[in-house]
């Protein structure tokens, strides 16, 4: 019996090593537009790269990420690739315009995944086209970058000839550097009003103060009745109000120090996708 409990309990090990060398490897976290596990691309090749994509979807709407793991064993790069673009929903929603480029860099294969939007451009036999003619001579050659960023180019040129509906005006991301800049605005309507009113006078300075309130708030969301709406308010503001006496003055001491921060320079500069469906149109290869 101890010999036949050993035997069984030798055999539950190994079956559980087998399991976890066949589980299918983590789809890793969008983390940008470029995803390398392999420290194959520099960190200025990276950012290059990044800029052309960030550029194309802010002027086209459609979304393009990039991702080099080592390997997709035990499955293959199509099952892989088809997991990835479902758990990181590249593209717009209902136009699902985006597409993946995968690189499995110690299994030499590599494939372009195409979501439904894009299926009518970026066919099957031009993806195919892109890897084996761009792509694969250049990985030949040990040339990395330039067949990623080559396959890129080409994919970009491919979808700028589909006609897609217009990217909508990025407004969240401007709403969100408001709401965080209030706080300094509001501090700065209380120092500038002040200084202002203490030279030109109220009325002058208080225009003075709602000017300079809209020029910022236009360079702040980019939207001509929101910056006059902020240049009325802080006009308003410092024209009917006598607290906001010139920090030069010694009555109350003034306000010491600022904010010490400034603007904070905007998002943080994340990547997600926009909710785009994929069938499994696409093409790969091998070099």
């Amino acid at each position: 019996m101890g010999v036949l409990k050993v035997t069984v309990a030798g055999f539950l090990a190994l079956l559980c090593l087998a399991t976890v060398a066949l589980a299918d490897v983590a789809v890793p976290q969008l983390t940008g537009r470029v995803v390398d596990r392999t420290s194959t691309l520099s960190g200025d090749q990276i950012a290059s790269l990044d800029a052309t994509l960030r550029s194309f979807e802010a002027r086209k709407g459609s979304q393009i990420a990039v991702l080099i793991v080592p390997t997709t064993s035990p499955e293959s790069i199509e099952q892989f690739s088809i997991r990835v673009a479902e758990a990181w929903k590249i593209g717009r929603r209902k136009i699902d315009d985006g597409a993946l480029l995968v690189v499995a860099k110690d299994d030499r294969s590599l494939r372009i995944e195409v979501g439904y939007g894009l299926e009518g451009v970026l066919t099957d036999v031009t993806a195919k086209r892109i890897i084996d003619e761009v792509i694969v001579p250049k990985f030949r050659s040990g040339d990395f970058a330039g067949g990623i960023a080559g396959g890129v180019d080409r994919m970009l040129k491919v979808i700028d000839g589909e006609p897609l509906p217009a990217p909508k005006p990025e407004r969240t991301e401007a709403f969100g550097d408001i709401g965080s800049s209030l706080p300094v605005l509001a501090f700065g309507v209380l120092i500038v009003g002040g200084f202002l009113r203490s030279i030109f006078g109220r009325l002058f300075g208080a225009l003075a103060t709602g000017g300079i309130a809209a020029i910022v708030m236009y360079f702040i969301a980019g939207a001509l009745p929101l910056a006059g709406l902020a240049g009325l308010v802080a006009f308003v503001i410092t024209l009917i109000s006598d607290a906001f006496a010139s920090p030069m003055s010694g009555g109350r001491g003034g306000f010491s120090g600022g904010s010490g921060g400034g603007f904070s320079g905007g998002s943080s500069g994340g990547f997600s996708g926009g909710g785009g469906g994929f069938g499994g149109g696409g093409a790969s290869g091998k070099w």
